[in-house]
């Protein structure tokens, strides 16, 4: 049985979110959090959160045993993007964009 998590409109582009789903993608729970934990970029934080609130999830509706959870998916999709305009010169303007992400973890239990 799948466990998930969603991190919906995440402050962060999902192209620099998909470099730490990369990482994890099939590690278990433990070796994940792990990793994420000493990266430096902001999406780790915020994958990291859902890795934790998956695990929650799994031990909420009764995993026997934690440490035979993996990550078995995970991604990052394209969330909204706010447009702001910044004034350039000559009456020109500039195009901001905040990008927005998606990020949904899945756990499920490994089978040996």
């Amino acid at each position: 049985m799948a466990y998930t998590a969603k991190h919906r409109h995440a402050p962060v582009s999902a192209r620099k979110a998909r470099l730490m789903v990369d990482l994890i993608r099939g590690k278990g729970v433990s070796d994940a959090l792990n990793i994420l934990a000493f990266q430096p970029q902001r999406a780790a934080r915020l994958l990291r959160k859902v890795v934790q609130s998956a695990q929650a999830n799994a031990e909420n509706l009764g995993v026997a045993d934690v440490d035979t959870l993996f990550v078995s998916k995970v991604y990052a999709n394209e969330g909204f993007v706010m447009k702001r305009f910044s004034p350039r010169a000559r009456g020109s303007a500039a195009a901001i964009l905040r990008r927005r992400s998606h990020l949904c973890v899945e756990l499920d239990t490994r089978t040996e």
